[in-house]
């Protein structure tokens, strides 16, 4: 028998499956004419926009050999738009929400007949106070974790490459046109996600893996559980609000003009090497880590706040 927690994860992959399948094959229509996407599917694709770059960006081989190895492994580690990574890992965190059983039954029965939705778009911190809702914040927190600690490895290791690299001639050679190569990386960014086929099963291995993370929930966790909630009441689309927090927004942004100052200092092939794991890697595994870590100070959410 299924869970209730597994029929609503379940939507939203069939929302964006569907979603999905219309714009593989049809082009883009104009804005004035251009259907909107299901809320339920958006959430998903957001949430398949994180784990994508993050499992992509982690699976770079830093065993370079050639100048083209290291144009190629840049590329991926540019190819995130902040702005857009900010909104899928709230929404990766409301899919692992999800995965709480007590969770999504107590936003069903919660939700009846009240004005929770509109509660949880206003203030996402009260989605902690539901039932099930500090569980499902443990699954959240952990799931970002997960993520970002496994992104933190691989740019290290890309990282030390950058310096033993150098005992191969042609990682001291000059990057061929840098002015034109740091404008690729600029486009990558600004193109954002696109979807490749697997991306969808591979976001819903990711989330079903598990694992809780003790203490207070993030603002990032809170609105990714808050998310998970209006999903479950069929209000995703009232979560826009909740896509974006300062703290982890400046983080990455931050990380990204690192990058590209970086690459514009930057003159032979190694150095390049190392720009890609520190600035496209590792500064963005801490933006992710951070995101996972309430602030310094922050208490629990207790049902009785909820109650006031």
């Amino acid at each position: 028998m299924k869970s209730r927690n597994s029929k609503a994860f379940g939507a939203l992959a069939g929302a964006v499956a569907l979603a999905m399948a219309g714009c593989a094959t049809e082009p883009k229509a104009p804005r004035e004419n251009r259907v909107e996407q299901p809320a339920a599917g958006r959430v998903e694709t957001q949430a398949m926009a994180f784990e994508s770059f993050m499992r992509r960006a982690r699976a770079i081989d830093p065993g370079f050999s050639s100048a083209g190895d290291v144009s190629q492994a840049l590329q991926v580690g540019a190819s995130h738009d902040p702005v857009q990574l900010e909104a899928g890992m709230v929404a990766y965190a409301a899919m692992a929400a999800l995965q709480e059983p007590s969770f999504v039954r107590g936003v069903q029965n919660a939700g009846r007949g009240g004005d929770l939705a509109r509660r949880l778009a206003s203030d996402p911190q009260a989605a902690l106070a539901l039932p099930g809702g500090q569980a499902a914040a443990a699954r959240a927190g952990a799931a970002l974790a997960s993520q970002g600690e496994g992104l933190s490895a691989s740019g290290q290791r890309v990282k030390r490459a950058a310096y033993s690299v150098q005992h191969q001639s042609w990682s001291k050679t000059k990057v061929a046109d840098p002015a034109g190569r740091l404008a690729r990386v600029k486009r990558l960014s600004a193109a954002g996600y696109h979807s490749e086929p697997g991306d969808a099963q591979h976001l819903r291995e990711a989330v079903a893996e598990g694992g809780r993370r003790s203490g207070a929930a993030s603002p990032i966790v809170a609105r990714g559980v808050a998310l998970a909630a209006l999903s479950v009441l069929g209000e995703a689309d009232r979560g826009r609000t909740l896509m974006s927090e300062p703290r982890t927004a400046s983080c990455l942004r931050i990380a990204k003009l690192n990058l590209y100052q970086c690459l514009a200092s930057a003159g032979p092939q190694y150095e390049d090497i190392f720009c890609l794991g520190e600035h496209a890697m590792i500064e963005p595994s801490r933006c992710v880590a951070d995101a996972a870590r309430a602030p310094a100070g922050r208490s629990p959410i207790t049902r009785a706040s909820w109650a006031r």
